[in-house]
């Protein structure tokens, strides 16, 4: 079945001599970058919980799939209150995960096949069982403010002792926690567990310098910082923490909607503190002779706050802010959402930066397939990779991986795991994530259809698209995406939506992508003919037939497809 596939890929090669040329544009700037849950990519040792060895053992299917760079959910020692984000130790691999030694060699491997590894680096706070913590509630020398404490107020009705604001956290319920033992309030901005370190307090900066040190002397090639925009807060001069006021976009106390949270997001100290970390970064780059250790920030922020997250015309921050544009469109979504989803992004950070990704799913949000349906998986991985600079998947989304219902166990009780579950590699028992008895969540009960087996044996696949599409990304085309003219975008019809990549006087590429559920017609998009050379799933195209894109043609429903041909007319 395999070797009747190549005929369809070596399609998109023919006549392109020229490429894989060496772009001009920095690696992470065009990088086919994947996000793995270590939890649930690979099991190696049997005990239905994915590791740092197993996904050693998988970095050969990356690099088949075209992955450039991938993202590593939290592997560091945790209690797991919140599943690796409350960090007990920040230069310690989880025994769960494996050794310092496992993740060596799980970089060994990766830079050996050309891939880059990506941390997750989680800042704002650190578990409440953290050496730390535990000295700042001790009040050690160096530790005591080391988090943010604060006696309170006293209530004048009651004459109780309250929090210091009416801070509400992500997680619901008041910022503020008592701890009895050092008598004073401390802030968390997500779980009580996860108390914030205070980033006024030199030494945090400094001890957190040192982390990122750590693990670039070991390879990282870069960080996914977490939670960016909740790493500093409000404080008056007089010590005081004030109170946000209401937002008006929810009636319960408790939730964080409830307040408009101008004094807990987003803050001064928090640029202060990115821009310090890219500049360490940018000279241990020069100092080590490294390729750039790219800072992602996770933010969900308008643009103008992510554009100074970037820079703010003096200082350089993360390189990239996570676009989520995307992730607000729906099964109903038409190409005129599409486009102003892109819009959105482009007429803001690119004008500004010239700096543009595509996240399209992550281990916080329902699956593709489930948020926007199973027939619009192949036409949205088509689209996150079409557009330019850096596409981001979610492990499982190249072979069209859905939701699975799960159940509340002494394992697990968490209302995200129903896109946390393991990966499905074939068709073998717990579709080949584990040799054990049991995985820690259950295992699809489509994974026989939904695997990476028999989806590299389907002919138009949403994985070959997917390798389809990170193909067409290393050609010159792809990679013009900083000169004139290297790309345009936009619907041209309510339900079609053209992306265009061009490489001055070589090739051109044209995407387009049919969101609607009907049969749909465009004409005259060009003078010019050229060929189809990647199809999705249902398309009645064949690869190799020749288009005239000035007379009328027609997109099945939910159809995407690739032409190529000359750049310029005729």
């Amino acid at each position: 079945m395999l070797s009747r596939l190549l005929p369809l890929y070596a399609a998109l090669l023919l006549g392109c001599g020229s490429c894989f040329a060496a772009s001009a544009v920095d690696w992470w700037e065009s990088a086919t970058l994947y996000q793995i849950y270590p939890r649930s990519f690979m099991d190696s040792d049997g005990d239905g919980v994915g590791d740092l060895n197993g996904i050693t053992t998988r970095l050969a299917y990356l690099k088949e799939i075209g992955v450039t760079a991938t993202w590593l959910s939290p592997i560091f020692a945790s209690p797991m209150a919140d599943f690796g984000y409350d960090i007990s130790n920040f230069t310690k691999i989880d025994p769960l995960f494996g050794t310092l030694t496992d993740f060596d060699a799980l970089i060994a491997k990766a830079h050996a096949l050309g891939i880059k590894i990506i941390l997750d680096f989680v800042p704002n706070h650190s578990s409440d069982e953290c050496e730390w913590f535990q000295k700042s509630i001790r009040r050690e020398d160096g530790y005591d403010d080391f988090y943010i404490w604060e006696d309170g107020k006293i209530d004048a009705e009651t004459g109780e002792r309250v929090p210091p604001s009416n801070w509400v956290s992500v997680f619901s319920g008041p910022m503020w926690t008592w701890n009895e033992q050092r008598q004073q309030y401390y802030l968390h901005q997500f779980l009580p567990k996860q108390p914030d370190l205070n980033f006024s307090n030199p030494m945090v900066r400094e001890h957190m310098l040192e982390v990122l040190k750590f693990w670039v002397d070991r390879g990282a090639d870069g960080f996914r910082i977490d939670a960016v925009p909740h790493i500093g807060e409000k404080r008056f001069a007089n010590g005081t923490y004030p109170d946000e006021p209401l937002s008006g976009w929810s009636d319960d106390p408790n939730s964080y909607n409830y307040h408009d949270h101008i004094y807990t997001k987003d803050q001064p100290l928090t640029l202060e503190v990115v821009y310090e970390w890219r500049e360490f970064l940018d000279e241990y780059k020069r100092q080590h002779e490294r390729d750039t250790i790219v800072l992602i920030a996770e933010a969900y922020s308008s643009v103008e706050v992510l554009s100074d997250y970037i820079n703010n015309g003096t200082h350089s921050g993360t390189q990239m802010p996570m676009n989520f544009n995307l992730m607000s469109l729906n099964g109903y979504s038409t190409a005129k959402n599409v486009e102003d989803s892109v819009k959105g992004w482009m007429d803001n950070i690119w004008e500004k930066h010239q700096s543009a990704n595509w996240v399209v799913g992550n281990h916080d949000n329902d699956r593709l397939a489930t948020r926007m349906g199973q027939h619009k998986v192949d036409l949205m991985t088509m689209l996150v990779h079409a557009l330019p600079g850096t596409s981001v998947t979610y492990y499982g989304e190249e072979i069209g991986m859905s939701n699975v219902a799960t159940e509340c166990t002494a394992i697990s009780c968490e209302d995200r795991d129903p896109e946390r579950t393991p990966m499905q590699w074939d068709t073998t028992d717990h579709a080949g994530f584990t040799t054990g008895p049991t995985s820690w969540l259950p295992i699809s009960p489509n994974y026989k259809r939904f695997n990476v087996a028999t989806e590299r044996g389907v002919a138009r696949s949403t994985l070959q698209i997917f390798k389809g599409m990170t193909q067409l990304k290393q050609t010159n085309a792809f990679k013009a995406f900083k000169e004139e003219g290297g790309f345009a975008f936009g619907a041209v019809s309510e339900q079609v939506f053209q992306v265009v990549r061009t490489a001055f006087l070589e090739e051109e590429y044209r995407i387009l992508i049919n969101m609607g559920n009907k049969v749909e017609y465009v004409h005259d998009l060009a003078n010019k003919t050229m060929e189809y050379v990647l199809l999705s799933r249902h398309s009645p195209h064949s690869f190799g037939d020749k288009v005239d894109l000035s007379q009328r043609i027609y997109l099945m429903p939910y159809e995407a497809l690739v032409l190529r041909g000359s750049a310029g007319s005729g």
